[in-house]
């Protein structure tokens, strides 16, 4: 007998999120590790955070999510909160119920910054590195270091000079600019709608861009991250990616 496709509402649901995720899924193993972890960090939690005033966002859920962000490449905080918005898996990892609304992008992001700010986010790394399950799988005999570019959504139209002495570019919202000759570097220069980007390229041969810099510290047995650095280095030294190996 042939199925009806007819939509019909009902009044009440009852949708346990726990039943949703298949039992062998592998985030609720990652969830079970991550909850002892953030676990041991709640006096780290309470020092940060006021005992008065109007309740923030929890910071178990802030880590989480950003845990989500990272292991589902969602471009951007408000593409995050669009997925918990409607994605069970996404709400039952994070901690949210069914009828729970999701948080203001905006919000979200400066709770998060507040904890990377007090290096919260580095310690709970490290307590997820230490648990008992994890430590077996790191390995001290290789490591590699690997680099990474990663291009700015900024214009190089706005990489203008400190001290306002360079043209602006032509009327217009693409107006044009010309930088022949112009001598440009990060010292003397900045971009004016995104103060944090930096000029970089991966050679000689290549032109520079407006980028970020990171390096990731990982174990050679299972490719595990265990440490990260984003630092600034000089415009033209940069490479796509470096490996070294050593035993130790």
């Amino acid at each position: 007998m042939r199925g009806s496709d007819e939509r019909t509402g009902s009044l009440f649901s009852f949708v346990d999120l726990e039943e949703r995720v298949p039992q062998r899924h592998p985030l609720r193993k990652i969830r079970q590790i991550v909850n002892e972890a953030l676990t041991s960090l709640d006096g780290e939690f309470a020092r940060l955070y006021s005992s008065e005033g109007r309740p923030s966002i929890a910071p178990e859920r802030l880590l989480r999510a950003s845990l989500l962000q990272a292991f589902f490449s969602v471009r951007s905080e408000r593409q995050l909160m669009e997925q918990l918005d409607y994605n069970l898996m996404f709400r039952w990892f994070v901690g949210l119920g069914v009828d729970d609304a999701v948080w203001d992008a905006t919000v979200f992001t400066k709770n998060r910054d507040r904890l990377l700010d007090a290096e919260v986010a580095a310690k709970f790394m490290a307590a997820v590195l230490a648990h008992r399950e994890v430590r077996p799988l790191l390995s001290s005999d290789h490591f590699s270091v690997d680099g990474t570019l990663v291009e700015a959504w900024a214009s190089l139209k706005s990489f203008r000079a400190k001290d306002g002495s360079d043209e602006p570019p032509g009327p217009g919202r693409n107006g044009e600019r010309s930088f022949h000759r112009e001598k440009r570097s990060n010292a003397t220069h900045a971009s004016t709608t995104d103060p944090d980007a930096k000029l970089y390229r991966k050679s000689s041969n290549v032109a520079a861009k407006l980028c970020f810099i990171g390096h990731a510290l990982a174990e050679n047995r299972h490719g595990l991250i265990v440490d990260r650095r984003d630092a600034g280095i000089e415009p033209g030294r940069a490479r796509g990616r470096t490996r070294h190996d050593r035993a130790t």
